[in-house]
């Protein structure tokens, strides 16, 4: 199993700012030692022979992607219109990160 541990969790509640109830925390431990489990049976594949790949879908590797062009720009007025919720000439978002 893997090394993380009640006390990485911690830290990362703390880095992330984020609250987990005990059963919370018991669920995220043994999925997080899962998914490290899964990626140290990864690291054990030999990988020497494999070519890189620069792109997941091959088709797009040949595919030629456009120049960008500066164009007309709308004005805040046609920015704003479709807007849910605007102040001051900006368009409000719900919070994301609430601080304590």
């Amino acid at each position: 199993m893997s090394n993380f541990d009640e006390h990485t969790l911690a830290d990362l509640e703390k880095l992330c700012r984020i609250r987990c109830t005990p059963e919370e925390e018991k669920e995220l431990l043994l999925s997080m030692g899962k998914i490290l489990d899964y990626m140290h049976q990864l690291n054990e594949i030999d990988t020497s022979n494999v070519s890189a790949c620069n792109y997941v879908l091959q088709e797009m590797a040949g595919t030629e992607l456009r120049e960008d062009e500066i164009g007309d720009l709308l004005s805040r007025e046609q920015f704003l219109a479709n807007a849910p919720d605007q102040i001051g000439g900006m368009i409000r978002v719900p919070p994301v990160i609430k601080m304590p």
